[in-house]
């Protein structure tokens, strides 16, 4: 009997292993946009950019409407990107920011 749980076993893994994850359209478009746009000012550990000029955001850990509205008006330093984003990459940058938090 223990030797059929094994292969049984053995099959789920197999099974498993070899399903395609579907991957998070938005989030690989927001961190492409991030290694554009935002990398050479900011760090960000998941996208191992490590500028100085704004803030360190695996320390800030911003949440995704803090993100939104700091990419389309600019804050400080930082220029306004609306205009420059379409409004579906503000909040693909947003997206891929905030959920490198939560990993």
């Amino acid at each position: 009997m223990k030797k059929n749980n094994f292969f049984y076993t053995l099959i789920v893994i197999s099974i498993l292993f070899f399903i395609p994850v579907k991957a998070d359209q938005k989030f690989d478009l927001g961190k492409d946009l991030f290694l554009n746009n935002c990398a050479v000012c900011h760090t960000l550990l998941d996208a191992q950019s490590s500028g100085n000029i704004g803030p360190n955001l695996d320390e800030l850990r911003p949440d995704k409407m803090r993100i939104m509205r700091a990419v389309t008006t600019g804050i400080g330093v930082m220029p306004p990107f609306e205009g420059a984003l379409s409004s579906e990459d503000i909040e693909a940058v947003a997206h891929y920011v905030s959920i490198t938090f939560n990993n």
